[in-house]
């Protein structure tokens, strides 16, 4: 073998060798336990990033690792392939969204073959594919079946750019997740998923999901946002037709109602307004508040905006008139749509109040020293009629108990979490599967006509709307229930259906007869380990959850969550430069070295280190993955993500690490290569040195201490420097006297370093596998163990005190008893001095690590 490490070689030799082999495919074995590891599927957007590297790293650790540990791996890839950005393409490139889309995972699919991924490909899918999206309008029109599927005319989150609707959960900031543009509200007829009918279920389980990051259970249990209270009526004042139905988690406040306040979209509104006068304001308020998005207006710290209406309400708890607004901060789809505003213990009613000169009357008695505003804390009821004198919640209970007597409210129990419109106005995504016959009305299409595929006669203007609507050989079809001529649905799903599942399908993706086999999935799921970032705590994990607990009442799954364990990896950043001038500049566009010092292109400063961003195609600041494999091969890119920062942190993009890394695989491979006759030939000693015991001693320490770091924390950077410091340790003792007595030791020790390595780098780790004489493929190799003997010194190095002062160090046998130790530390030399002629009082012992004299006075 040539002693000059080549990777590009090694690795195309064992990517090659898997794939004939097809060495990571998985088959259902009911004697040997199963483990599914999955990171989130990509959008094929055309190119792999150091974000893919890591990730996809990171599981191909575990799976290598729980391969050898014995389990049974199921390891899939696949492409989340539907999605705007396809249709985008369409119109700039002019080329249709499926062959951009098609061209994209060919050439994805090569960069991550490249990576040397544990995959099994026979497993791929691509959600684009007609036999994948059949299935979500089988699951679609089964939710319809179920009420889980319904549409409805509801106010949505509309890009202006991408000219789509978006959850709730796809809005950052009041702007669109994918394009930044600000969302405006708009009244559209869209389909929803009832996710809120398995809201307590989603809450409740959160308390079992031990393996997730606190952090996203919290998220999600925020999200998801349970709130206890009552709902009555507020009677409109002269129409007794109209009542104002609120919800608070505070009835026992009632008493301090001093307005109530309707969301601008509510239709009771309409019916509220008194002359053409009112009603050109509120219009004209309305069309500011679409404006703007939920987050915008129910941010903490913006003002709140009002129009008061000409009606007002009774306060059934007082019996009092009280005006009636409309505002901002009200949302039309949580609780009912309307609030009664308590400003003595509310902020944001009192902040409402005093902008609009309202009154405020206090219903919880404050503490002596209270100097804020609204008041929220405990306290004992005044100015609230019954319930004066009660703590804060007894006076809740007894006035629900007041409405429900009274045949005026009830108990009730609302959620944050809404239902999931799914419609979007776009091509590139599954169709609806939903006819309009003017006769029938809205019509399921039978199973047997699935799936409704994509029609090919599609402009792709960028006009807005959907452009399914502009083929007539898709919209014109028949009722399948009477025959009559019939329109389709042109809406197509949301892209976060299509992730909801995919997990499932993987566990049988050729499967015919249903989205995936029952058998199949009840041995696979759920999935024991689930990677990806952290941005999807909510938007595709709730969904997640959502679809597994749904799937499993039309009984095909066992599985009530779908994600046993959950890794959320850091983002990749890169640290930027600027000189004194210009804006901050990343290393690419910078002139000189690192040896020599930047220098800004522009104006030809000096350039210094700014903050770190996420790398991202927007900043320009990305790192080709494919760059770095040509230069330095798979292995080092995998290597490098793996060592320089724990999973779930930040890794900071440091070319020097990557040289790091690149260097300590070529010191290992030269290593072996250059005394592979030696290591072939090797014979073990009959007895062995001291120092040849200690790296026998170092090789069990470092199986132990990369078995736990990756089987417990996921601490592949310890890991990987613990493999470092044994390459050390074994080429010192190498280096120390001539190879030939010590040969079988050091083989020994480089054995186990390559198959720790493997996990991390496969490629070279076969590669010296073979070069040191190993038959047996390192891919069917277990994982070693080690022995807790040989863990055992048989010396300690004992440190000896006088008065809790170090005086000095004994060697003694490992197996010394407390006495013999005792006497060892006396009768050292260096300890006499400062002993002699004095009593001693005690002798304290730490075992196996320390002597303390303590004298007598």
């Amino acid at each position: 073998m040539d002693d000059r490490y080549y990777p590009q070689t090694v690795e195309e030799k064992w990517q090659r060798v898997w794939e004939e082999n097809k060495s990571f495919r998985a088959v259902r074995d009911d004697a040997r336990p199963k483990y599914y590891v999955l990171e989130m599927f990509p959008y094929p957007s055309g190119r792999i990033h150091m974000g893919h590297v890591r990730n996809y790293s990171i599981g191909d650790v575990v799976a290598r690792y729980k391969r050898m540990r014995g389990l049974n791996v199921l390891h899939p890839m696949g492409w989340d392939a539907f999605g705007l950005p396809a249709e985008n393409a369409a119109i700039e490139r002019n080329i249709h969204p499926e062959a951009w889309t098609r061209d994209n995972i060919q050439y994805m699919n090569t960069q991550l073959k490249r990576m040397g991924l544990s995959y099994d490909w026979d497993r791929e899918i691509a959600t684009c594919e007609p036999d994948y999206y059949r299935w979500n309008q089988w699951i679609f029109l089964k939710f319809y079946e179920r009420g889980l599927a319904y549409k409805k005319s509801s106010f949505v989150n509309w890009c202006p750019s991408c000219l789509t609707v978006l959850a709730n959960e796809q809005v950052i900031e009041g702007a669109c997740w994918r394009c930044d543009s600000v969302v405006v509200q708009k009244e559209l007829e869209q389909w929803f998923s009832r996710i809120t009918a398995y809201a307590e279920e989603l809450l409740n389980n959160l308390d079992r999901l031990a393996g997730w990051p606190d952090k996203v259970v919290t998220m999600q249990r925020n999200w998801i946002g349970r709130s206890e209270g009552a709902e009555f009526d507020l009677p409109v004042v002269g129409r007794d037709d109209l009542k104002v139905r609120i919800f608070t988690t505070r009835p026992d406040t009632a008493f301090g109602m001093t307005y109530a306040v309707l969301a601008p979209e509510h239709p009771l509104v309409d019916k509220l307004v008194a002359d053409a006068g009112e009603r050109a304001q509120v219009e004209a308020f309305r069309a500011e508040v679409s404006k703007q998005s939920e987050q915008e207006r129910t941010a903490e710290d913006r003002p709140k905006r009002g129009l008061r209406l000409s009606s007002s309400v009774t306060n059934p708890f007082t019996g009092v008139a009280i005006p009636l607004f409309i505002a901002d901060y009200v949302l039309l789809g949580y609780g009912t749509g309307a609030i009664m505003a308590v400003p003595g213990e509310d902020q944001r009613d009192w902040d409402f109040a005093k902008r609009y000169g309202l009154d405020i009357i206090e219903t919880v008695q404050r503490p002596a020293d209270w100097t804020g505003e609204a008041y929220t804390g405990e306290g004992v009821k005044i100015n609230s009629g019954f319930l004066n004198g009660l703590d804060v919640e007894e006076a809740k209970r007894r006035a629900i108990d007041w409405l429900v007597e009274g045949g005026l409210g009830e108990a009730k129990i609302n959620y944050r979490l809404r239902d999931w419109g799914v419609s979007r106005q776009r091509y590139w995504g599954t169709p609806i599967p939903i006819v309009y016959c003017d006769k029938c009305g809205i019509v399921p299409v039978p199973e047997k006509d699935l799936p409704v595929t994509l029609p090919r006669d599609v402009p792709f203007t960028g006009k807005g709307g959907s452009p399914l609507a502009e083929s007539k050989s898709f919209v014109e079809t028949t009722c399948p229930g009477c025959g009559a001529a019939a329109r389709r649905e042109t809406d197509t799903m949301d892209t976060f259906v299509d992730s909801s599942w995919y997990f499932l399908r993987f566990t049988s993706p050729s499967y015919a007869a249903k989205p995936f086999d029952p058998t199949e999935a009840d041995y696979w799921m759920a999935v024991d380990q689930y990677i990806g970032g952290v941005e999807h705590a909510v938007l595709h994990l709730l969904y997640a959850r959502f679809f597994t607990k749904a799937l499993r009442d039309l009984g095909l799954t066992k599985a009530d969550e779908p994600f046993t364990n959950l890794l959320t990896q850091g983002m990749v950043s890169k640290e930027t430069y600027r000189c004194e001038e210009h804006e901050w500049l990343f290393p690419s566009e910078l002139v000189g070295s690192e040896a020599e010092g930047w220098r800004c292109p522009k104006c030809g400063r000096p350039a210094i280190k700014g903050r770190v961003e996420k790398m991202s195609k927007s900043k320009k600041n990305i790192v080709d993955p494919e760059d770095l494999i040509a230069q330095y091969g798979a292995d080092t890119a995998r290597l490098f993500t793996l060592f320089a920062a724990p999973p779930e942190k930040d890794l900071e993009w440091n070319s020097q690490g990557v040289e790091g890394a690149f260097r300590f695989l070529t010191r290992l491979w030269r290593f072996v290569v250059q005394n592979q006759e030696q290591l072939a030939a090797a014979r073990a000693p009959s007895d062995l040195p001291a120092d040849l015991k200690d790296l026998n001693r170092l090789v069990h320490r470092t199986i132990k201490k990369v078995t736990e770091d990756i089987e417990t924390r996921f601490h592949f950077n310890t890991a990987i420097a613990a493999i470092m410091e044994l390459l050390n340790a074994v080429i010192a003792a190498a280096q120390k006297e001539s190879l030939d007595g010590r040969a079988a030791v050091v083989k020994e020790a480089l054995v186990a370093i390559v198959t720790l390595l493997y996990p991390f780098v496969p490629h070279v780790a076969s590669e010296l596998w073979s070069a040191l004489g190993q038959k047996q493929p390192l891919d069917e190799v277990g994982w070693p163990a080690y022995s807790s003997a040989a863990l055992e010194q048989e010396k300690l190095l004992i440190v000896v005190q006088v008065n809790g002062k170090v005086r000095g160090k004994i060697t003694v046998p490992a197996d010394a008893s407390g006495e013999a130790v005792e006497a060892m530390a006396l009768a050292d030399p260096k300890v006499k001095g400062f002993v002699a002629g004095k009593g001693i009082h005690k002798v304290i012992q730490v075992p196996r690590r320390l002597v303390n004299i303590v004298l007598e006075g």
